[in-house]
């Protein structure tokens, strides 16, 4: 789960619209940003990246910059389309690299700011079955109302969750969550994040049924998904679609073998499997401004030794040929 909750500045930044981590420059991406009607009130903000021909601009991000072709014309027909899911206290922008990286190579990426459990509003958070109906509505929109959904091939839909985005994507594709685990869990294990959570915010039996698979999802990237423990043998044992699954070797915030390791064994069909040596649980997000690592340095200072640009140039690849290989792209369209 992340921890952006625990910088002591992020009210005032969220406030201020702020989006935390840097932007590099997204060659052949193009961007909107979206409220999507959600179907038990109020709207969910998405951020959409495409293929586009149109020429790149700095466009601010909240307290960052991106090079982006805002509103420019969608490149391409009958292309594939990444739900993306954050972790908890995030938002949309978390994975903008690794968005635009996926536009780049011919995808169209859509990452909401899950509703109840983002940097401004966590009121929410424990609500475990919120978060893969939010993302289930995303893709309802995505395939049947934005309005460039004619250009999406509806059967080759992927999705992409960290931490407890990580989760949401393990439920989508199937797993089934037991709340009654994660009593057991914490009732041992008090001083981990996610029983801090819920010490605060309790996991009820209410907010934690209704679990549905999303049939449309055919290939799937998690990184180090929170809860791992509490899903069924029987669910995850069910799940053969392909997924790419990583791990941070020094996570601090879901440290094994309760996380990631019980998702790998008890999928129906073996992961490919990363290990991303030296990495803490934030090194998934996307690399930090010098500006963000000064204010919000719990999130954005690397582990020690560790280099995380360098490693979301070979996390972006990976993500982008996998979904590639499963979502069968041959090239940029």
């Amino acid at each position: 789960m992340s921890v952006a909750a625990k910088s002591k500045g992020l009210a005032a930044a969220a406030l201020a619209g702020a989006l935390m981590f840097a932007a590099p420059a997204l060659a052949g991406a193009g961007f909107q940003l979206v409220k999507v009607p959600d179907p038990q009130g109020g709207t969910i903000e998405v951020g959409i990246w495409y293929p586009t021909d149109a020429p790149m601009r700095s466009v601010p991000l909240g307290l960052n910059r991106m090079e982006v072709a805002p509103g420019a014309p969608i490149k391409g027909t009958g292309l594939p389309l990444v739900v993306m899911s954050h972790g908890h206290g995030g938002f949309f922008g978390g994975h903008s690299d690794t968005a635009a990286a996926l536009a780049d190579a011919g995808f169209v990426t859509a990452a909401l700011t899950h509703t109840g459990d983002n940097y401004a509003d966590k009121s929410r958070s424990t609500e475990g079955a919120n978060r893969p109906r939010q993302l289930r509505v995303l893709t309802d929109y995505m395939l049947k109302d934005w309005a460039s959904h004619d250009r999406i091939d509806p059967q080759r839909v992927g999705a992409f969750g960290f931490s407890m985005g990580g989760f949401t994507v393990t439920a989508a594709i199937g797993g089934v969550p037991d709340v009654s685990k994660i009593n057991d869990h914490c009732r041992l294990r008090p001083q981990f994040f996610d029983c801090q959570l819920v010490h605060h915010q309790p996991a009820t039996p209410a907010t934690w049924n209704g679990w549905k698979r999303d049939e449309r999802i055919k290939a799937a990237v998690i990184a180090a998904p929170a809860v791992g423990y509490a899903f069924t043998p029987q669910s995850l044992g069910a799940v053969k679609i392909p997924v790419q699954l990583w791990r941070a070797e020094v996570d601090q915030i879901l440290p094994e073998p309760f996380y990631v390791q019980p998702v790998r064994e008890k999928l129906g069909a073996a992961p490919e499997y990363h290990l991303a040596k030296g990495a803490g649980h934030f090194e998934f997000l996307q690399p930090c401004t010098a500006e963000a690592i000064q204010s919000h340095a719990d999130i954005c200072v690397p582990a020690p030794g560790f280099d995380r640009v360098a490693f979301h140039q070979d996390f972006n690849r990976e993500v982008v040929r996998f979904f590639r290989e499963n979502l069968a792209v041959v090239n940029r369209p």
